[in-house]
């Protein structure tokens, strides 16, 4: 008998999870570290489960046995199908598990499982659609360091390349330049001991910076409003009709809407819901067809 519902948001910088029971009363929620597949399968489950657990503590619960708990999970990742099946086929025990890509569970959430679109800014970039026809297709999302444009990753890749540029002699500094410095260590060899272990998720951190320094400095502002051009590609490729409602979602979602191109702002809409309540809907739709079939 399943008892509770668990809907996972999981990406590169941290994992979010709502805690349910089976008619929709929310319990809690719970937060841990990445749950993103590049991080590897075991610590994606790790993290989960971290998570989980912390919900169940918000709500006054011990944790249940896992067959006593279905879970629907919306993590970065997932378009590696290998890693897909992989995280499948490690399941700890939970009695059903629904796996789709973040930017679907966002989608779902973000207009109750209605036609529209959005785009999610957080460590990466993506878009996703559900169209008027029950289609659906993502743009962008190829992941870092080749794709993820507007990313907080991207957005901290190109602060560190203008360090580079300062030290270099090839740009003039300033405080803009001296704060990502520090955030690296400090002089040349710091930085490059910082490169050479930096991952997706310390890349993103520094978007903070940029973020901080886009009023008062001419590059980080440059690099903003590449950023908000960036958005404006996706939504186009998104959308070409440009009818749908969209809704920009994750943590860079708020400071974007300053950089974005004004016909696109016009067309942005709230978010009903997140990721983790699109993996809820998703759970529950998964549960609901398996009963049909019974």
């Amino acid at each position: 008998m399943i008892d509770y519902l668990i809907g996972v948001d999981g990406g590169g910088t941290g994992t979010r999870v709502r805690l349910a029971r089976p008619d929709g009363t929310l319990l809690a929620e719970g937060s841990a570290g990445p749950s993103a597949l590049l991080h590897g399968i075991p610590n994606a489950w790790n993290a989960v489960e971290q998570a989980a657990a912390a919900a169940f503590a918000a709500a006054g619960l011990g944790v249940p046995e896992r067959e006593r708990i279905a879970i629907g999970l919306g993590l970065a990742g997932v378009h590696n199908r290998g890693w897909a099946a992989e995280f499948i086929g490690a399941n700890p025990g939970y009695a059903a598990v629904a796996l789709e890509s973040d930017a679907y569970t966002t989608v779902l959430g973000a207009h109750q499982g209605r036609p529209g679109a959005i785009i999610a800014l957080g460590t990466g970039s993506v878009g996703e659609v559900l169209g008027e026809d029950g289609s659906r297709r993502e743009v962008g999302g190829w992941g870092f360091p080749s794709g993820d444009e507007a990313g907080g990753a991207w957005i901290g890749m190109r602060a560190v390349n203008h360090v580079q540029h300062v030290l270099d002699g090839r740009a003039a500094g300033g405080p803009f330049a001296d704060a990502v410095m520090a955030a690296c260590g400090g002089g040349r060899d710091a930085i490059q001991s910082w490169l050479a272990s930096a991952t997706q998720t310390r890349f993103a951190q520094l978007a903070r910076i940029v973020l901080e320094h886009a009023a008062g400095d001419d590059t980080a502002r440059e690099i903003m409003i590449e950023a908000g051009r960036q958005v404006g590609l996706i939504a186009g490729a998104l959308d070409t009709a440009g009818r749908l409602p969209i809704a920009l979602c994750g943590g860079l979602a708020e400071p974007m809407r300053a950089f974005l191109p004004g016909e696109l702002l016009a067309r942005i809409v709230p978010a009903s819901g997140d990721s983790a309540t699109g993996a809820l809907q998703l759970i529950r739709r998964q549960l609901a067809e398996a009963s049909v079939k019974e």
